[in-house]
């Protein structure tokens, strides 16, 4: 039997004033968690070489923890640095989610 749950919404706001942190809202069928992300100046350049904005890399990497978690399980707060530490495939896959995303908003998926 297939009881496969759509995939969820996540929605990236960049915090007024706070630098590089953003609040995240991950909604789906079951109801909806929130996070504090913040990244780091050298993350945010080094994902700049990619052409991605800081507000959509942080997408991108809570799309590639909820492929690996539920969102209960995906800390409140945490820098995106530390992803890394626990997922060692994150720089690896990083990339393809970003390029993911990026067809997805040409799309309009």
């Amino acid at each position: 039997m297939d009881t496969k749950i759509s995939a969820p919404s996540v929605s990236v706001t960049p915090r007024p004033g706070g630098r590089l942190v953003f609040d995240v809202i991950v909604r789906d069928a079951l109801g909806e968690s929130r996070h504090q992300v913040t990244m780091q100046a050298n993350e945010a350049e080094r994902w700049a070489k990619l052409s991605a904005e800081p507000a959509h890399c942080v997408e991108a990497v809570m799309r590639f923890l909820l492929d690996r978690e539920p969102k209960e399980l995906i800390l409140s707060g945490f820098d995106t640095n530390v992803v890394r530490r626990y997922f060692p495939e994150f720089d690896d896959a990083l990339p393809g989610y970003l390029v993911r995303l990026g067809s997805e908003a040409r799309s309009g998926a």
